[in-house]
């Protein structure tokens, strides 16, 4: 019978085929189009502790500490520091020395330090140094905005009007980020109409702003309403919003930062060990945590290019430097869970 078999078993006839040898095609050298490959998520953390954070702390911290603290973060990945703010030195001695801090991160490659500007003389400065970035603050509450900036919402638009004329004459190419802060609300006026951040981030814009930012200044924000207000901020201007800033002062910031992702945003403002808030937003508490945000990026498969592992090692040297201050941070309070790959790499260092 050629090579056909047939077996008696119990009440069945089963017949045995020979399995045929299946067809081998040559396989591709060719690279897979770029189109075809599999896209790895990415988002950017921008380190702002070394300006929202110390501006919240009465201590003022050697320059040479904050070189340190830039040199670490370098060295774990981050990229992206905003290292001061040029305001005059009796309001905030903490960041007087902002210019030297400065013209040491722009001698790190590939590192692109910012710095936050709250008028034209401040903004001048930052385009005599040289800046990559300057964030231009602007507050959507009213109340706040005359706080804050002693001016209104509308005139700090007018003041980026200014800015950018500057800029241009100035042939700079530092760009220019309108950072729309208290975008959820106010302590010192309650909630701001979803409409009216629109606006101010649309005409921010319109006065030469590169790209603007929304800032959750004092806690006020859920997911609902950040998945709701980033969305239609998307679909106004697309991906000239830049930058999502959230604090934790009611527990609610990295699903906040969760929520603004989902939306397409991959850039956040965060800082070491959370600390941080606003000196005319009462109640306004510490950013999200750099290392716990990191860390949620991470183990949703998302790239950030840093290490954590060595991020938990420069919060411990600036938990030293700060001793007596209110820290924050969960992940630091419980560590990297045991036997995963960011586990076995704090291990090995």
């Amino acid at each position: 019978m050629d090579s056909e078999m047939y077996f008696l078993i119990l009440f069945g006839i089963f017949r045995i085929v020979p399995k045929p040898t299946p067809k081998r095609h040559p396989v591709s050298t060719s690279p897979i189009p770029s189109d075809l490959q599999p896209q790895v998520a990415r988002a950017i953390v921008r380190e702002v502790g070394l300006r929202d954070g110390l501006q919240s702390i009465a201590r003022v911290l050697p320059t040479a500490q904050k070189i340190e603290w830039v040199n670490a973060a370098y060295a774990a990945g981050q990229r992206e520091i905003e290292v001061g703010s040029f305001v005059p030195a009796r309001m905030l001695p903490q960041l007087a020395d902002t210019a030297e801090v400065l013209a040491h991160a722009q001698t790190l490659p590939g590192l692109r330090a910012s710095v936050l500007v709250p008028n034209l003389k401040g903004a001048e400065r930052a385009l005599e140094c040289g800046a990559h970035l300057m964030v231009v603050p602007l507050s959507a509450s009213h109340a706040h905005s005359l706080a804050n900036l002693r001016k209104t919402p509308d005139e700090v638009v007018a003041e980026v009007a200014r800015i950018r004329a500057a800029r241009d004459a100035a042939g700079s190419a530092t760009l220019i980020e309108g950072g729309v802060g208290t975008a959820f609300g106010c302590t010192l006026q309650g909630e701001v109409a979803e409409s009216e951040v629109l606006r101010l981030m649309q005409a921010l814009l319109d006065a030469g702003a590169d790209r603007v930012s929304l800032a959750d200044t004092v806690g006020f924000a859920d997911p609902a309403s950040v998945q709701r207000l980033f969305a239609k901020a998307r679909a106004l201007v697309g991906d000239r919003l830049a930058c999502a800033h959230f604090h934790d002062t009611r527990g609610m910031g990295l699903a906040n930062a969760y929520a603004a992702w989902q939306t397409g945003i991959t850039r956040f403002d965060a800082c070491l060990a959370g600390i941080g808030g606003c000196p005319h937003a009462p109640g306004a508490s510490g950013n999200v945590t750099t290392e716990d945000l990191e860390y949620m990026l991470q183990r949703m498969g998302v790239a950030t290019g840093v290490d954590v592992p060595a991020l938990l090692a420069l919060r411990h040297r600036v938990a030293g430097w700060l001793a007596g201050e209110v820290l924050h941070g969960a992940l630091w309070q419980a560590g990297l869970p045991r036997h995963t790959p960011l586990h076995l790499a704090a291990a090995a260092v």
